[in-house]
């Protein structure tokens, strides 16, 4: 008659928590899989210009990015209103392009060079004398392949 009480009141199972740290460990994993981080910091404020035929690239790893655009907020007292070169995480003059593409081309494999991409990331304010100065410079360095970033709407 052991599974008879007389004060009516039945034990509660204590909870397993044996899968608990698996369940952890699967949401770590799970959100250090998708998390993308941020490769650069942007110092220039761009919003790229409106188009209607866009395509977008197939490989993006083998795309190096040239920002133009007039500085953040915080940086316009020292840098100034005008419209900056950015470079990775830095201000760069239109000289530094050619060794810019020549420290990407050195990162990659040789097989890939042939189809690298650089990418004009432009402010639709900045004026098209510093894009050309910038396209002038690429083609020095050989880096033909040129995307234009934008945004899709009408204009």
């Amino acid at each position: 008659m052991s599974k008879f009480r007389k004060n009516g009141k039945k034990g509660m199972p204590a909870i397993s928590t044996a899968s608990l740290p698996d369940i952890v460990f699967m949401l770590l994993f799970f959100f250090m899989v998708t998390t993308v981080m941020r490769e650069t910091t942007l110092f220039v404020k761009v919003q790229t210009p409106k188009a209607t035929e866009i395509k977008k690239l197939e490989k993006k790893s083998l795309v190096s990015y040239i920002y133009i655009g007039s500085p953040i907020k915080r940086l316009q007292a020292s840098y100034g209103s005008a419209a900056r070169i950015q470079l990775n995480d830095a201000f760069a003059t239109v000289e530094e392009i050619q060794e810019f593409i020549a420290t990407e081309q050195q990162a990659r494999d040789e097989k890939e060079i042939p189809y690298m991409t650089t990418s004009i990331k432009a402010d639709e304010t900045a004026k098209m004398g510093i894009i050309t100065d910038v396209k002038q410079e690429l083609r020095k360095a050989n880096a033909l392949k040129i995307n234009y970033s934008t945004r899709k709407g009408t204009y």
